[in-house]
């Protein structure tokens, strides 16, 4: 971070830097970069600025377009007022997420509470959610840039009366005297992500220390988290959005309570047209391995969140089902349930894997289309549906999976939510 750029977001905020934000649309500065910069070293707003103050200007202004129409994705209809960085934007947490984990900080709330501290608060998008919960945070960050563009957000909000960002060392602040810290560290070097939670700034035994002093504790970590980097008397939750697992959060102290389960999975589904977001939980059990049968009448894909908290065996007694083999996570059961647990998908023909054998089958079936899902199959896909060589007018699902030590393929048709009962 230079101070030019320190400069630049400040210029933002400024009544012109405003003014050209809302003239300057997404689709004109997506379109045609070069003409959008053009139209505005024009405008009136500029008139009596130096040149090459104005020229900064702009380009802040197009970059922090670009950023915001990227940002709908994370943040919906808020990110046209929200400010953001690059790395900012990379790491934030999504808005349903966010919000999820700002409910649980509430429900531990005291009246007259100590505030909630946001180590590592990045552009505020945590911040933003527990302040909209009503609660009072303090968000700390070590980049000046950083913190600039979160103080700025936390206005854009609304929230000012209940949130405020520091500049400083999340290292060093006192943990014991919130009533709650959340810590999202840092997982981007200059070579890109960061999967070895020992290469997270701060430190991964640094950040659990935060957390372990605290009264009660979140952490933010990479879905992939290994099972051995959690700690002891941690309660570890996995999250994911619309199929897709975005995050692990370790939760301490008073966050695991009596009865608390070690291990769920957090599936949040967005509703098409409503947009409002539903929230299931799963929790362990303590089953045993599940029962593993030849295929059956239907398929069921459990979603990555449910894997990765290694929760199958519970998706399986769920659909009255079983593995088709015990180490990999397809569950087979000739009942048809609907569960947000998992995709389902009706079997229409089981066969070893052969390349000759697949494509005679799909041109039997008119297929010109198909979707393929892999686990436990060595199988290039992306050569497969070159090879396959495919023409008609129905679609289907194939499967590659591996039962004991044979590949094998499904041919497999999806059930609409609206058919499962």
């Amino acid at each position: 971070m230079t101070n030019r750029q320190l400069a630049g977001f400040h210029a933002l905020l400024t009544p012109v830097g405003r003014r050209l934000l809302e003239d300057v649309s997404p689709g004109e500065s997506a379109a045609d970069p070069l003409k959008a910069a053009e139209r505005l070293r024009r405008h009136p707003a500029l008139s009596g600025m130096r040149r090459d103050a104005a020229t900064d200007l702009v380009n802040m202004v197009l970059t922090q377009t670009r950023l915001r129409m990227r940002a709908e994705e994370k943040f919906g209809p808020l990110a046209d007022r929200l400010f953001f960085t690059p790395d900012g934007l990379e790491q934030a947490t999504r808005a349903p997420v966010a919000a999820h984990r700002a409910r649980r900080f509430a429900e531990l709330a005291a009246p007259d509470a100590a505030p909630v501290a946001d180590l590592c608060c990045g552009i505020g998008a945590d911040l933003l959610a527990l302040a909209g919960a009503g609660l009072a945070v303090e968000g700390v960050d070590l980049d000046p840039l950083t913190a600039a563009v979160a103080e700025a957000n936390i206005g854009a909000a609304g929230l000012s009366e209940r949130a405020r960002v520091r500049l400083g060392d999340a290292t060093e602040i006192r943990a014991a005297e919130y009533s709650a810290v959340f810590c999202d560290p840092a997982r981007r070097g200059r070579r890109g992500r960061v999967f070895d939670p020992r290469a997270y700034s701060p430190s991964w035994d640094t950040v659990v220390e935060l957390a372990r002093r605290a009264p009660a504790g979140c952490v933010k970590a990479a879905p992939g988290l290994p099972h051995e980097s959690i700690p002891d008397g941690v309660a570890a939750e996995w999250v994911s959005v619309d199929w897709e697992v975005k995050e692990t959060a370790l939760w301490f102290g008073a966050f695991t309570g009596t009865g608390t389960p070690s291990r769920r999975a957090t599936l949040l589904r967005t509703r098409t047209g409503s947009g409002e977001v539903e929230t299931t939980t799963l929790t362990g059990r303590g089953l045993g391995a599940p029962p593993v049968s030849e295929p059956l009448r239907y398929l069921y894909e459990p979603d990555g969140a449910v894997v990765r908290s290694h929760l199958v065996a519970e998706a399986a007694a769920a659909v009255d089902g079983a593995l088709l083999d015990p180490a990999i996570a397809y569950i087979t059961s000739d009942s048809l349930v609907r569960t947000p647990l998992c995709r389902v998908y009706e079997v229409r023909e089981v066969m070893p894997f052969s390349l000759k054998r697949l494509r005679a089958a799909l041109r039997e079936r008119g297929v010109g289309t198909v979707t393929v899902k892999k686990r436990g199959s060595a199988v290039d896909v992306q050569r497969l549906r070159r090879d396959l060589r495919l023409a008609g007018p129905e679609s289907a699902v194939v499967v590659l999976t591996r039962i004991g030590s044979r590949p094998y393929c499904l041919l497999c048709a999806e059930v609409g939510s609206e058919e499962a009962g």
